[in-house]
């Protein structure tokens, strides 16, 4: 396709897209695609070589000292990436739609946050925050930065440059730069600590997995941003809204699991993409009911 072809194709997209989402009630899953503008790789996209070939593992985590020791040196790194980044134009473009009453939710496979700092305030974190940190003995919450500190006192002067970083925070780092890393507990009851995301080999809580069907069930359009739905985690929930028979808009850079189903689909980037979609649609005072 050429280029002329390619920017026709984009803005006979657009306008079903505008169309479909200025009737409101629309609901957003996202993934990792909509957070590489602000600096966060993706896994198969533009930015993303599908780079986590060895996955911590749930069963791994709680079973080894010495993976804990690995994990928590390489998230101890990514931290600094996720948690110095900055929601871009897409996440404010999402927020923006909330606002003006088109978008009723937000269902995110992404743990960055961003899309609360952007200011969306109806977000399910499907698999969880990096922001937060839970002990697996007593529950208790705390804040990452918490945690931050208290690994930096225990570790003085170690430092260690990341090859990589993925989009759940985990660094690559080399075995000689973990070496000596030392892990902290919960100052509560000196459990172990784990980030309060869903690890591979962990199941999304059902009540979690439940309320994101009944975002689904109840939405008039679901709109997928920069997720290539490669896990069925968000697949099936484009699954329900085709079996639903709710239309389904996929806008992402490069090919995605969920195009057989999608009523739009928009190979765009999307930063750019959803920055439009808001100056062409009224603002709340505009909307007809």
């Amino acid at each position: 396709m050429s280029a002329e072809d390619r920017e026709i194709a984009v803005s006979s997209g657009l306008a079903g897209l505008c169309e479909l989402v200025a009737g409101g009630g629309a609901v957003v899953l996202s993934g990792a695609g909509l957070s590489t503008e602000s600096g966060i790789p993706d896994y198969r996209g533009p930015t993303g070589r599908a780079r986590r070939a060895d996955p911590m593992t749930y069963q791994r985590f709680v079973g080894s000292a010495e993976a804990r020791r690995r994990y928590w040196a390489r998230s101890h790194v990514g931290w600094r990436r996720i948690g110095g980044a900055a929601p871009n134009s897409g996440h404010r473009a999402v927020a923006e739609l909330e606002r003006r009453g088109l978008v009723d939710a937000v269902i995110t496979q992404n743990v960055d946050g961003l899309h609360q700092a952007a200011g969306a305030r109806r977000v399910v974190e499907l698999h969880g925050g990096l922001d937060r940190v839970v002990c697996l003995s007593c529950r208790q919450r705390t804040p990452r930065m918490e945690l931050d500190r208290r690994l930096r006192r225990a570790n003085p002067g170690w430092e260690a440059a990341a090859a990589a970083i993925n989009p759940d925070g985990d660094a690559v780092l080399t075995d000689e730069q973990v070496a000596g890393f030392q892990v902290v507990d919960c100052t509560g009851c000196g459990g172990l600590l784990k980030p309060d995301v869903v690890f591979f080999g962990e199941n999304v809580p059902k009540p979690r997995v439940d309320e994101c069907f009944a975002l689904v069930a109840g939405a008039r359009a679901l709109l997928v941003l920069g997720s290539s739905l490669a896990v069925r985690s968000g697949l099936r929930f484009v699954l329900r809204a085709a079996e639903l028979g709710i239309p389904i808009a996929v806008v992402n850079q490069g090919a995605t699991r969920g195009d057989a189903e999608a009523t739009i689909r928009l190979n765009a980037p999307l930063g750019a993409t959803l920055t439009e979609l808001t100056t062409r649609l009224p603002g709340p005072a505009a909307r007809t009911t």
